[in-house]
């Protein structure tokens, strides 16, 4: 069944209220007569009378009546979803990272993904576990695997890059040359990041135990590697700004490549969708403007 004009059903709503056209007419902003010609067209259309003149007063048929009262019902439903749908849009959008890559990559660039997006209200929430994007109030997340990740979106913004790391004294202390140096120097280990795989990508054979400190958290590995306590297996992305300012070293070249890596995840679905697509593209234009 096709539904009449919906200017029309707002022209009857507003003119049963108001019992005349000319009340119903400055509400709406329009003339008596578009008014006037709105509810003609809507008299025609279902074939009844809805009003009918007495004095200056235009008085609803009982039609009339029953159908603006259901436009009325329909309308404030509309208007409910309107306003629900702008306070979603409202708030701050909320965005997970991990404590080492909120701390060593996200930081540093929280002023300029505000100004450069607009985002008035960002909220960031430091977990390492996998947020619910569904049950969790969390909008947008950075994540570290392999994804894809099920009923969600997902890209790769930061890809996976091993090699070790040092204080310029503890280089100083303990010149090396090459990997295989690394097996005469104290290695700080990483719960989540195991020394195998490099030394391996190197072409050489781990050493049958590994002993020293191990962390659980990268960014305390990391300022334990600034400290001069032994050399780190850092990742790309959470050590570029040690080595910028030049609390870390890389005492050698080479580097593994591995299948993990930063993501950025959102839900295609989501409320906010418009402002996470937004951080999103801004996320991957400074990945892509620092490579450059």
């Amino acid at each position: 069944m096709r539904l009449p004009p919906f200017g029309s059903l707002i022209a009857l709503e507003a003119a049963y209220r108001h019992r005349g056209y000319s009340r119903a007419a400055d509400e709406l902003h329009v003339t008596h007569g578009a008014v006037s010609q709105q509810i003609r067209k809507l008299e025609e259309e279902l074939g009844a009378t809805l009003f009918r003149r007495e004095g200056n007063d235009m008085v609803p048929t009982p039609v009339a009546r029953r159908l603006a009262e259901h436009v009325a019902e329909a309308l404030s439903i509309l208007k409910a979803g309107v306003e629900g749908a702008r306070q979603t849009q409202k708030g701050p959008l909320v965005v997970s990272a991990t404590a080492a890559f909120a701390s060593r990559w996200l930081v540093t660039r929280l002023a300029r993904l505000a100004a450069d997006t607009g985002e008035p209200d960002l909220q960031l929430r430091i977990e390492d576990r996998k947020a619910d994007l569904r049950s969790d109030g969390v909008d947008i997340a950075l994540r570290f695997g392999r994804g894809p990740w099920e009923g969600l979106e997902s890209i790769p913004l930061l890809g996976e890059r091993l090699f070790p790391v040092c204080s310029p004294g503890f280089l100083a202390a303990h010149p090396m040359s090459g990997p295989a140096d690394l097996l005469t120097v104290p290695l700080l280990r990483h719960t989540g990041v195991h020394w195998a795989v490099w030394f391996r990508g190197m072409g050489l054979e781990p050493p049958q135990m590994i002993t020293g400190i191990a962390f659980d958290d990268t960014s305390v590995m990391l300022d334990a590697a600034a400290q001069g306590i032994g050399v780190a297996l850092a990742r790309q992305g959470l050590s570029e700004r040690d080595l910028r300012d030049g609390r870390l070293v890389r005492p050698f070249a080479g580097e593994v490549e591995v299948e993990t890596g930063h993501h950025v995840v959102w839900r295609a679905d989501a409320p906010r969708l418009a402002r996470i697509l937004k951080v999103r593209d801004w996320l991957l234009a400074e990945v892509g403007r620092e490579a450059g």
